[in-house]
């Protein structure tokens, strides 16, 4: 059944938010793009925007989970894991903005008193997990080495991904994917 009334209306502007926010960040940064311009954007003043997410942090971590949701569709229902993750990060050199929002935002995060740090935390133990099970799927098929562990690897392949896009904010020439790729080669059975 569909929603109505008032609620359906907000639904719709939070929605209208968020694509407007993927968009303009993904263009001008994170630190470019104020909410003041968010709002003007979608026919609201500030206070009208964050009345639809309660603060700024949350707004620009539900920008966060809006990518990751968009990520998942972009790559339908791919069965590996592992190459999901390579085609988010070669995606990724794309959308410079977002990444320099995820950069800055999981930092700030990391303090347990962040508003969006329950969102890092789980975000990051979903993907350690399915990474894990990924890792298992190619050493199932021999194309991860068994000795690996699948855990460890997962572990490393999201510190790797990270730290790489955190990297071609320097070096902008610098393709990630490419570099991820590269490991999981080297993790190839003898």
């Amino acid at each position: 059944m569909a929603t109505r009334g008032p609620y359906a209306k907000g639904v719709a502007k939070r929605e209208e938010i968020l694509t407007k926010a993927l968009e303009v960040i993904a263009r001008q940064g994170y630190r470019k793009t104020s909410t003041r311009e968010l709002a003007s954007a979608v026919g609201l003043s500030e206070a009208g925007l964050l009345h639809y997410f309660g603060s700024k942090e949350k707004l620009l971590e539900a920008v966060l989970r809006a990518r990751d949701e968009a990520d998942v569709e972009r790559l339908g229902d791919r069965e590996d894991v592992v190459g999901k993750l390579v085609a988010i990060v070669r995606h990724n050199s794309d959308v410079p903005g977002l990444v320099q929002l995820y950069s800055t935002f999981s930092a700030e995060a990391g303090d347990p008193q962040h508003g969006a740090h329950e969102y890092f935390v789980e975000r990051y133990q979903r993907l350690r997990e399915g990474l894990a099970d990924g890792i298992r799927a190619r050493q199932s098929d021999g194309t991860i080495s068994a000795a690996a562990d699948p855990e460890k690897i997962a572990t490393l392949l999201i510190a790797l991904s990270d730290g790489l896009q955190i990297q071609s904010q320097f070096q902008p020439d610098a393709e990630p994917a490419d570099v991820l790729n590269h490991l999981l080669a080297l993790l190839r059975p003898v």
